[in-house]
C-alpha cells in the first residue's frame, strides 16, 4: 500500500512538474563544451564555446575561435597575419566583432536562430552555430 501511494504521489509531481512547464526539459543543467569548424574543413580554425545552462536556458556563453596552426587565439590582434593584405584585415575586424557581438545577442535572444549575423562576418557566426550545436547536444536530456 505504501508503495502505490509512493508512486501515486511521484507521479502526481510529474504532471504537476510538466503542466507548469508546459513542456518536457530538454537540457540538463550544467556547463557544456563544443568544439567544431563548422563548414571550414580545409582551414585551421575551430570554434569553441562553453555554454551554462540553468532551468533548460543558456545563462553564460563563452565564444571563441583559436587557429591551431599558430596556436592562438583569434582576437584583434590576429590580423598582424595579414599585413599588407587590407581585405584581410578588414575581414578580421569584422569577424572579431562578431566573435564579440553573438555570445551577448544569443543571451538576450535565447536562440541562435534568432540572432542574425553581422555583415561581413559570417565566418564567427558559422563557427558559434556549429559549437554551440555542439555543446547543446551534450546538454540534451538524453530520452529513455
Amino acid at each position: 500500500m505504501k508503495r502505490i501511494l509512493i508512486i501515486c504521489t511521484l507521479l502526481a509531481v510529474t504532471t504537476s512538474l510538466f503542466a507548469l512547464t508546459g513542456k518536457p526539459k530538454k537540457y540538463n543543467d550544467g556547463v557544456y563544451f563544443g568544439e567544431s569548424r563548422s563548414i571550414y574543413v580545409q582551414e585551421p580554425y575551430y570554434g569553441q564555446t562553453t555554454v551554462t545552462i540553468k532551468d533548460d536556458q543558456i545563462v553564460s556563453v563563452d565564444f571563441r575561435i583559436i587557429d591551431k596552426t599558430h596556436n592562438e587565439v583569434f582576437d584583434e590582434k590576429y590580423e598582424k597575419h595579414f599585413k599588407g593584405n587590407d581585405e584581410y584585415i578588414q575581414q578580421c575586424r569584422k569577424d572579431w566583432e562578431g566573435v564579440q557581438t553573438y555570445p551577448k545577442t544569443l543571451l538576450k535572444k535565447k536562440s541562435i536562430e534568432k540572432v542574425d549575423a553581422v555583415s561581413g562576418a559570417t565566418w564567427s557566426y558559422n563557427m558559434l552555430k556549429a559549437s554551440l550545436q555542439e555543446a547543446l547536444k551534450a546538454a540534451q536530456v538524453k530520452k529513455k
